[in-house]
């Protein structure tokens, strides 16, 4: 038996109960949080050992430390069972992502102060990043590029990846393929909380990355945030989820296909909102939703999400819609509607922003060139996706000449004098009495 989508009808001033409960959707799990704090404790507490016995428990995979880490020649085998046609699209999609990471980069930068002085920025690269390619589902070979390539962009040494293997400890080929092209430096065959405790403690064998960055189901979501303060973060990348805000103009057949890309990703936790004005098209999306679901090959994990966290909403005008959209802030907002870039003005929450009928958001998972690891949760209201910069320390830089510190010496004593830090004023003072 098929499971129907709903059909919630927004009216102005008015709220709705299922539409408010699809809205709250907590960025980590308790359970997993729960699961997490344990695995890390271990980890931390016993190190590769731990590392050993969560892959035997999580992933069902017996292996020894020496193996954790993926060899120079299981790579170059890796290259070889990848098809000619994967390739081509690998280096096309480096050739956009790094375009677009390298316009995206800040430059250093001075101004001069009042008095002959100067102050600016400098951007210097982090040294040991980590990131985290899923591969429990599908083997998420896009996620490499997306992830390691801005690091390489941004000057970093040393890219650590971790990704989850197979029961005999294979690592799917297309993902090592993607990985080494884009860049990374080390790969080891671990996934889940055990990857990222891994990489932010490290072993006696392998050192501590100063960042990990990369999406992630509900464990390695809240494993991440456990971790922060040991290393540093991007941001809050779990389940996939997807708003489509369309006008009488758009094509059902489009917009169901874009709403089941982001639902087939097989978590059961993704989430598809569609928002329009029309009735008559909510009715004919949530048809093609129906009859696209039974044609693809993960049928069964899209029909599990189909029924509880895909919504259609009808609202009473397409601005009313916009500000549902921007309450719901989700990773990837489609804008099937006439004049599309007026509506992105109205924008003010969302991971990726896709324009238009022809800007499908699976051009921006693959080959767009911006990042596809953006914020889930609702948290792209508070955090952006993860860019080239991501991958840089900012280090402010101040030259003062002496006519500068003589012109802010009143202020800098009156600051001492307010926060009762004599010392603080006395640097300064005594400067121009020795």
């Amino acid at each position: 038996m098929k499971t129907m989508p709903a059909i919630v009808r927004l009216r102005t001033g008015k709220t709705h109960a299922r539409l408010e409960t699809f809205l709250r959707r907590p960025a980590f799990d308790e359970r997993a949080e729960r699961v997490a704090a344990r695995t890390l404790a271990a980890i931390r507490r016993d190190g590769e050992t731990a590392l050993a016995a969560c892959a035997k428990r999580f992933d069902g995979v017996a292996l020894a430390p020496a193996r954790f880490r993926v060899r120079a020649a299981e790579c170059a085998a890796a290259a070889k069972q990848t098809d000619r046609l994967f390739r081509a699209a690998v280096r096309e999609a480096l050739r956009r992502i790094r375009a677009f990471a390298r316009a995206g980069l800040r430059p250093n930068w001075r101004q001069a102060t009042p008095a002959g002085g100067s102050v600016g920025e400098r951007f210097l690269p982090l040294d040991r990043v980590g990131v985290y390619v899923p591969g429990g589902q599908a083997p998420l070979a896009s996620t490499a590029l997306m992830t390691a390539t801005l690091a390489r962009v941004a000057g970093v040494r040393e890219i650590v990846a971790c990704t989850p293997c197979a029961k005999d400890g294979r690592v799917d080929p297309y993902v090592l393929y993607a990985l080494r092209e884009a860049g990374a430096t080390e790969i080891y065959r671990l996934g889940g909380v055990q990857a990222i405790g891994l990489m932010a403690y490290g072993t006696r064998r392998i050192p501590k990355v100063q960042k990990i960055v990369g999406p992630g189901g509900a464990y390695v979501t809240a494993a991440k945030r456990q971790v922060y303060g040991q290393v540093a973060l991007d941001l809050v990348a779990g389940p996939s989820e997807i708003a489509v805000l369309a006008d009488d103009s758009a094509s059902p057949v489009h917009a169901a296909a874009d709403l089941l890309s982001q639902i087939e990703h097989g978590t059961g936790l993704e989430k598809a909102l569609f928002v329009t004005d029309t009735p008559a098209l909510a009715e004919a999306v949530r048809e093609e939703c129906l009859r696209q679901a039974a044609t693809l090959s993960r049928a069964a994990f899209v029909q599990r999400v189909l029924g509880k966290n895909l919504l259609l909403v009808t609202a009473d005008s397409l601005r009313i819609g916009m500000d549902l959209c921007n309450r719901f802030a989700p990773e990837h907002f489609e804008l099937l509607v006439r004049r599309p870039e007026t509506w992105l003005k109205r924008v003010r929450a969302a991971g990726a922003v896709f324009l238009g009928p022809w800007s499908p958001e699976a051009a921006g998972d693959f080959v767009a060139g911006p990042s596809h690891v953006l914020p889930t949760g609702g948290a792209a209201a508070m955090f952006s996706g993860l860019t080239a910069d991501d991958f840089r320390r900012r280090l402010s830089v101040i030259a003062f000449s002496r006519a500068d510190l003589r012109q802010t010496l009143p202020v800098i004593e009156t600051f001492g004098r307010v926060e009762r830090l004599d010392a603080h004023a006395r640097s300064a003072r005594v400067r121009f009495s020795s």
